[in-house]
């Protein structure tokens, strides 16, 4: 398994890092061309608007939306999410170029600017039952979006409680018990969104997640190839790897 990380802008390196320690080969992915070469593919955390402008300037963005189209695993963190989600409010005169394929409405800045960043222990029972390990995950948001509204078929995996005085918090959709949440982490078919940054942590479980998500998809694609002169040519089931969960 290859996994290619965008590596315009922002924290590309930290990605390949969790990648290396987990024995997988993640690889930057800069031009088109090499998104033929990668299995499935991380958006990181950074800038948005930076990295809009210079995908826009490699001609990244068609050779993106193909690769979503196609099926292939991709894992938005922070702004990844921003470039995945099919609406974008609170952006910029002008607003910025998006692959799509995500059926939410992403606030681009709902955490406010960088000096309001912060951390906070999420609840992930999902992430938990899959990979193991505490109730909880440590999210670091940097000047962090989130997901205002999500369609019927996202998945919702975490979500993070706003305080009453937020300006906000009238667009906001998931309410229990009179508080008010937003959602912070979604998945849908081949697509995992994150509003934080898993990559700055030592919690390697949403990678794990997202990998397992890669060979459960790509398992799915080989299952589907048809037989070739009586050959049978999907993958041999006991030649999988776990990997490894958190500890």
């Amino acid at each position: 398994m290859v996994v290619g990380v965008l590596a315009l802008q922002g924290s590309f390196n930290e990605h390949i890092a969790a990648l290396r320690r987990l024995g997988v080969k993640g690889v930057e992915v800069r031009k088109p061309e090499q998104l033929q070469y990668v299995s499935s593919l991380i958006i990181p955390g950074g800038e948005s608007t930076t990295m809009a402008k210079l995908a826009e300037f490699h001609n990244l963005f068609p050779a993106l939306r193909d690769f979503v189209k196609m099926r292939k695993p991709v894992w938005g963190t922070c702004a990844g999410l921003i470039f995945l989600a099919d609406k974008v409010v609170g952006q910029k005169s002008g607003g910025q170029e998006l692959i799509g394929g995500l059926d939410c409405t992403v606030h681009r800045n709902f955490f406010g600017s960088q000096l309001q960043s912060f951390e906070a222990d999420l609840p992930v029972p999902n992430l938990a039952s899959k990979e193991g390990g505490p109730e909880t995950c440590r999210g670091v948001f940097i000047r962090a979006p989130a997901v205002l509204e999500a369609g019927p078929d996202v998945e919702v995996l975490a979500v993070y409680p706003v305080p009453p005085d937020s300006a906000l918090i009238d667009q906001l959709v998931d309410s229990q018990e009179g508080e008010k949440k937003v959602i912070v982490a979604v998945k849908q078919g081949n697509l995992l969104a994150t509003a934080f940054h898993p990559e700055l942590t030592v919690d390697s479980r949403w990678h794990t997640f997202f990998l397992k998500m890669a060979s459960e998809i790509e398992e799915g694609a080989s299952n589907s190839i048809v037989t070739i002169e009586g050959s049978d040519m999907t993958l041999d089931q006991h030649q999988r790897i776990d990997l490894p969960i958190f500890q």
